[in-house]
């Protein structure tokens, strides 16, 4: 049966790669010859060892991480990091978060349960369509970490410039960014990432750790399964692990090393999304929400103004077979995700739409 594929601009779960879905649905019954599907495999077999140690060495080669920091595949989402940072990086009970959006915000509020996590500077005065100026954040000298979002889904914003926080260690949250662009890991203690938005299937992080950080002596009664420490030492093979996502995620990182790497992935990101935002900048109808030095490359959020005309538009997109493109229930407007998986030929096809829809727009008004 052909079925036809959207354009779809979800912020996650999310596009992957046609190529990758393919490869995966010829080996759904029989991997590698062995009559079993990936799901159907022990995750104690070489079989699989074999599929999560190619997918390690793939990402450290994508990300060129130094050899002492540990890559860990770990169950759950980014809410579970909310509350593993905190847990294993709270030496001291003290952090600096800062503030660019619900998602760091409710990093945050998550750490105060476990120690003294201080918000220093924060983005809601202007709801969050700029970030703060990392020059004039001043940090706690005794902070264990300080934490940030590097790439706010919800309101389309980035940092492009990392905050100089010396011996102190920098932590990210770069689910959203995830492999869209070179990236250095050793200006960072820890990186970790959902892989739902630019990476894999939905139910699995990645966190990548300096080795220094992995510890003990974390707070009191933290579950062994939330502990670094448990991934670091067993291969993240503590337990039966998310073997069809890391299988997914380790195609996508082939995929990826296949068609350039990350410095040709941030060539594409770059043009997808200078071609959306040169047409916002100059509409009438639709306006682009994130102040222009802070616009993210992978989430680009825009409005009519008119949250009537908003549901229209993303209605008759919709129809047009171009699918998610509603904003966050929080905020509202339009959201585009211009995820690696998501071709140049899809954003054209979404600009061709909203020229179209702004044209019948003005000609009604006109009547």
């Amino acid at each position: 049966m052909n079925v036809k594929r959207v354009y779809n601009f979800s912020a996650g779960p999310a596009v992957l790669p046609e190529e990758v879905l393919k490869e995966a649905a010829e080996e759904m019954l029989s991997y590698e010859r062995s009559g079993m599907s990936v799901m159907e495999i022990s995750h104690r077999t070489p079989l699989f060892q074999e599929i999560i140690d190619e997918a390690e060495q793939d990402l450290r080669d994508l990300m060129h991480i130094p050899d002492n920091y540990k890559v860990l595949f770990v169950q759950g989402g980014g809410h579970m990091q909310f509350a593993m940072v905190p847990m294993n990086l709270m030496k001291n009970g003290k952090a600096d978060y800062i503030i660019t959006g619900l998602w760091s915000k409710k990093a945050c509020q998550e750490a105060s349960l476990y120690g003294d996590a201080a918000a220093v500077a924060s983005g809601e005065a202007d709801h969050f369509t700029t970030i703060p100026d990392v020059n004039q954040i001043s940090f706690h000298k005794d902070a264990d970490y300080v934490y940030l979002c590097l790439n706010n889904t919800i309101y389309g914003t980035l940092f492009h410039e990392l905050p100089e926080t010396g011996d102190i260690p920098l932590v990210a949250d770069i689910s959203s960014c995830f492999l869209s662009e070179p990236l250095d890991v050793s200006r960072f203690g820890l990186l970790w990432g959902g892989v739902q938005k630019n990476v894999g299937p939905a139910g699995m992080a990645i966190v990548i750790i300096r080795e220094d950080l992995i510890r003990d002596d974390v707070f009191p009664a933290t579950p062994t399964m939330l502990k670094y420490a448990t991934y670091a030492r067993s291969g993240s093979l503590y337990n039966t692990p998310p073997v069809y996502s890391i299988y997914i995620c380790g195609k996508v990182f082939k995929w990826l090393k296949h068609n350039g790497g990350l410095s040709e992935m941030k060539r594409i990101n770059e043009a997808k999304a200078k071609l959306l935002y040169d047409y916002l900048d100059q509409s009438t109808l639709f306006r682009p929400t994130a102040a222009v030095k802070d616009r993210s490359l992978m989430n680009v959020t825009f409005v009519t103004g008119d949250a009537n005309l908003d549901t229209q538009f993303v209605r008759e997109a919709e129809e047009k077979g171009l699918v998610n493109l509603k904003g966050h229930r929080s905020v509202g407007g339009m959201r585009a995700s211009l995820y690696n998986a998501m071709p140049y030929e899809g954003v054209k096809a979404l600009v061709s739409f909203m020229k179209e829809f702004e044209e019948n727009h003005l000609e009604a008004e006109s009547i």
